[in-house]
Order: structure tokens, then C-alpha cells, then sequence
């Protein structure tokens, strides 16, 4: 009797799960082996040539590779830069409750308004940015133009706009630390520096943890600003895998080839994810 009541507790959500996530699954893994389209009522079963298609597609692999570069630089810097912010505002200093709303501002915005602020600050005739290289006697830069710079430009927005939650995990993380390891620590003549590296850093290990492990699959799946930011174009510098998902799917009609894509990404998501559990085990064991 106690179990049957139990399962009416959770039937609705996993009415809820079956039906938003179960049988979506299952029929885009279907139509990755069709030649399904957007265009008509091409069902025609394919097999596997989908999956064919795409390891032979170069630009799949320039997208896999923008991902991955993007994961690659922004990972470490939104790590670092939201433990300093989290290491200064977690100090006693006046007006501390300012610094935390600026720092964790940016992030409740939406794509939309964050976007439009990094344009007009990238903007190459008007663009705040290339104003003050301008008043300094330098040139203008194509900040979204080129690939190389394009890429940079949007690291630089996404680390604005997104290192607010690091922060806050930081943050929350060094509230937990006692305030009494410190104090004994330096009665025994530890410097700060020494406290950092000593007592900070390793009593933070979890939360590191955490924050990469969140901060690469948020990285992998990076769509929102570089579609925007881009003009829509799709640059082959800076398209990320997700775009080019959504250019095959929704540009292209390609809805079959598309859901391959898909799946093959969200594989490689799965063995990043399954890599990262296996090493921050092996590392808790040898603790």
C-alpha cells in the first residue's frame, strides 16, 4: 500500500519526463536515420548514411573544433576571474553588498540585452571601444568582422556576462570555510598569500570541481551569443557545433541529418562528462 501511494506522489513527473524528454529522444533518433525535412514528407529510411555524411562534412569538424577552443579558453578564465571577484568581496571592506550586485548582475540578463550591449561596444564607427582606441591615436578594429578577432570578442562578452555564477559559487564556498583556521593560521605567522595557497585553495577543492565540471558542458553547448553577436551569418570562424545543428535543421530543412549531428554531440557531451566523474573521483580516492 505504501509503495502504490508512493508511485501516485511521482506519476506526474514522470508522466511529465516520458513526455518531454523519453519520446523526444526516441524520435529524433529516428529521424536521424530518415532523410527527414522541414520541405516535405521525406520519411525515406537511410540507415546509418546520416552518420556517414557528417564525419565526411568539414564543417562539422571546423564547428566541433570552434566549440571546443571556445570551451578551451573561456573555461579557465571564467574559473580564475570568479574566485578572485569571490576572494575580494568575501574581504571586510565598505559597500561590499555593491560589488556583489555588479559582479552577479550580468548574469540574470537575457541573451537579448547582453548582445546588445556588445555590439554597440564592438561596433566599428561608433562602438565605445574603438571611440577610445580612436581618442588614443590608434585605429579601428573589426571586432565581429574577422574570425580570429570574432572569437575573442565573443569570449570576452560570454566571461561578462556569465562569471557571476561562478562568482557566487565562490563565493558561497568561502563562506563555508571557519573563520577560525585563518586566525590560528596567522597567530602562527601565516602570510594571506600563504593562507591562500594553504587554506583557501585546497578547503575550495569541491567547489572547483563543481564550477568546471558546470562551466565545460555550459561552454559545449554555446549557441545563443555567437549566433547573435554574428549577424546571423554563421562566420565558419566562430560557428559553434549548436549553430550549425540548428543552420542544418532549420535553415537547411534538414532535419535527419541534423538529429545525426545531434547525436553524435551529445555522445561526445557524455564522455566529457563521464572523463570528468572518473578523474574528480580518482583524485577524491588518492585524498
Amino acid at each position: 500500500m505504501k509503495t502504490r501511494s508512493g508511485f501516485w506522489f511521482v506519476a506526474p513527473f514522470f508522466a511529465l519526463y516520458l513526455v518531454f524528454l523519453v519520446v523526444p529522444l526516441a524520435m529524433g533518433f529516428k529521424y536521424s536515420l530518415t532523410n527527414k525535412s522541414l520541405g516535405g514528407n521525406n520519411d525515406g529510411y537511410l540507415g546509418l548514411a546520416n552518420y556517414v555524411e557528417l564525419f565526411g562534412d568539414p564543417a562539422v569538424w571546423n564547428a566541433l573544433w570552434n566549440t571546443l577552443l571556445f570551451t578551451l579558453v573561456s573555461t579557465p578564465v571564467l574559473a580564475l576571474l570568479g574566485l578572485g571577484m569571490a576572494l575580494l568581496t568575501n574581504r571586510a571592506m565598505p559597500a561590499r553588498w555593491l560589488y556583489r550586485l555588479a559582479f552577479f548582475g550580468p548574469f540574470v540578463l537575457p541573451v537579448s540585452v547582453v548582445v546588445l550591449i556588445w555590439d554597440w561596444l564592438y561596433q566599428p564607427a561608433f562602438g565605445l571601444i574603438n571611440d577610445l582606441l580612436t581618442r588614443l591615436g590608434l585605429g579601428t578594429v573589426g571586432w565581429l568582422s574577422s574570425d580570429g578577432l570574432a572569437m575573442t570578442s565573443i569570449i570576452i562578452a560570454t566571461v561578462w556576462w556569465t562569471v557571476g555564477f561562478n562568482y557566487l559559487l565562490y563565493l558561497a564556498g568561502l563562506q563555508d570555510i571557519p573563520r577560525e583556521m585563518y586566525e590560528v593560521s596567522a597567530i602562527d605567522g601565516a602570510t594571506p598569500w600563504q593562507q591562500l595557497r594553504r587554506i583557501t585553495v585546497p578547503m575550495l577543492r569541491d567547489t572547483h570541481q563543481l564550477v568546471v565540471v558546470l562551466q565545460i558542458l555550459a561552454s559545449l553547448k554555446v549557441f545563443d551569443q555567437i549566433y547573435l553577436l554574428t549577424g546571423q551569418g554563421g562566420m565558419p570562424g566562430v560557428r559553434s557545433i549548436v549553430q550549425y545543428i540548428y543552420e542544418s535543421g532549420f535553415t537547411k530543412f534538414r532535419i535527419g541529418y541534423a538529429s545525426a549531428i545531434s547525436y553524435v554531440f551529445f555522445a561526445l557531451i557524455a564522455v566529457a562528462a563521464l572523463a570528468q566523474f572518473k578523474f574528480f573521483s580518482r583524485r577524491r580516492e588518492l585524498r
